[in-house]
């Protein structure tokens, strides 16, 4: 009895030690280190700045700021301004860490452009052989046909691996959209970002960082169509049948902080952008908001927490914070801008002009950035009072300029 019982405690040793979470890098916890508690490695990349690099919180107070809430147990945290690009404070901020489906930020950058909404497909049984067990789904059947349009909402709303996958067929095969995932990333200069799988499922070797997650939620925020998905609340997706009987059901947003939740509500402002949450990656979650003309870009990754909705309820204290604190720090670092724009920097001096039209006026920016906004996600929206215009132009990265959030959102916030 005794041999049995000793035989037994040793395999289940085992067995805790085998499914351990994965850390930075994706390696497992060392024998004898504290699984739910490990730290991050002392060399990590100084990318947007060198105080970025270094572990532990990084905050450079000035007088009138008020101090980081206490109450902060994310393993990885980012707080910067959308516009400006400044990171007004940061915790580990490139820890290499399993992204979950935050990581569909990257996947929705890279391949929105590439189909119209309007366009329909037919699902095949091969399009979902490689989705994995357990994952986040829509309810997307076989033989069923769908538009680009209700794909994407299974993407943003549901955060269907589903339809990720679909899309994926769609782009010639999850091998590709890795591949081309990961070319995006290095554009970005996203480089704690290693991509494995398109819809952020666990897997070896599969990181990212705050840092580069919010790099991809501001890359992504700057087109139309990323900013109303990831704004929208509910919506109608289609169900079984065909044509005119065709079936559909009520689809709601997994963003808490968007939809609200029991003792947690909508917070105020907020304009998306994605959640996440997996047995290695913990919760995840990058957010966007606006207060008084200011707007904020916070990521938290893995809070060791016992609260409910930690993960959104750190956001919300981090949001409080930045918009109380802007103007009032010394930023840590920067997001950095995307290769082709910094080399467009270097070899011009400085920024394109903005485009004009003939009559000399803005008024032909909406169609320039309809043109350039879907090929390499640089540049940034703007939101001039009076009217709506958009400008984004290839080489062109504008700072300290508003963009503008989805007329739903704004609804939303009366």
């Amino acid at each position: 009895m005794k041999k049995t019982v000793l035989t037994v405690v040793a395999a289940s040793l085992l067995t805790m030690s085998a499914i351990a979470p994965a850390v930075a890098d994706d390696k497992p916890v060392k024998p004898g280190k504290a699984a739910d508690k490990p730290s991050p490695p002392s060399n990590m990349s100084t990318v947007g700045g060198a105080q970025l690099g270094k572990a532990g919180t990084q905050v450079n107070l000035g007088a009138g700021a008020p101090v980081l809430p206490k109450d902060l147990t994310g393993r990885s945290w980012i707080v910067a301004d959308a516009e400006s690009g400044q990171v007004l404070a940061s915790h580990n901020a490139h820890w290499r860490l399993p992204p979950a489906s935050t990581l569909k930020m990257l996947f929705a950058d890279t391949l929105l452009p590439k189909f119209p909404k309007e366009q329909v497909y037919k699902v095949k049984d091969s399009d979902l052989a490689d989705v994995g067990a357990g994952s986040s789904l829509v309810g997307i059947k076989e033989d069923h046909t769908y538009t680009v349009h209700d794909l994407w909402l299974g993407v943003f709303l549901r955060s269907g691996n589903d339809a990720v996958h679909v899309l994926a067929s769609m782009n010639d095969g999850v091998d590709k959209t890795v591949t081309d995932m990961q070319a995006h990333a290095d554009e970005l200069q996203a480089l704690d970002t290693h991509v494995v799988s398109p819809d952020g499922y666990d897997a070896e070797g599969q990181v990212s960082s705050a840092y580069d997650l919010t790099l991809f939620a501001r890359s992504g925020l700057q087109k139309a169509d990323f900013r109303e998905y990831c704004s929208t609340a509910t919506a109608d997706f289609p169900g079984e049948g065909s044509g005119k009987k065709r079936d559909s059901f009520e689809i709601q947003n997994t963003n808490r902080l968007l939809t609200g939740d029991y003792g947690l509500n909508p917070y105020k402002g907020v304009a998306g952008v994605k959640n996440g949450n997996t047995t290695h990656a913990g919760a995840t979650f990058t957010g966007v908001a606006e207060r008084d003309g200011k707007v904020l870009l916070v990521t938290v990754m893995n809070p060791d927490s016992d609260e409910d909705n930690a993960v959104y309820k750190e956001t919300a204290r981090l949001f409080d914070w930045g918009f109380k604190a802007a103007g009032n720090v010394t930023p840590v670092g920067e997001l950095v801008r995307p290769r082709s724009v910094e080399s467009d920097s270097s070899n011009t001096g400085a920024a394109a002009p903005e485009k004009k039209n003939d009559k000399g006026s803005l008024k032909g920016a909406e169609n320039a950035a309809a043109e350039q906004q879907g090929s390499s996600g640089v540049g940034i929206a703007l939101a001039i009072t009076g009217g709506v215009l958009a400008l984004i132009g290839a080489g062109v990265f504008v700072v300290n300029r508003r963009w503008p959030l989805p007329d739903l959102v704004r609804r939303a916030r009366r």
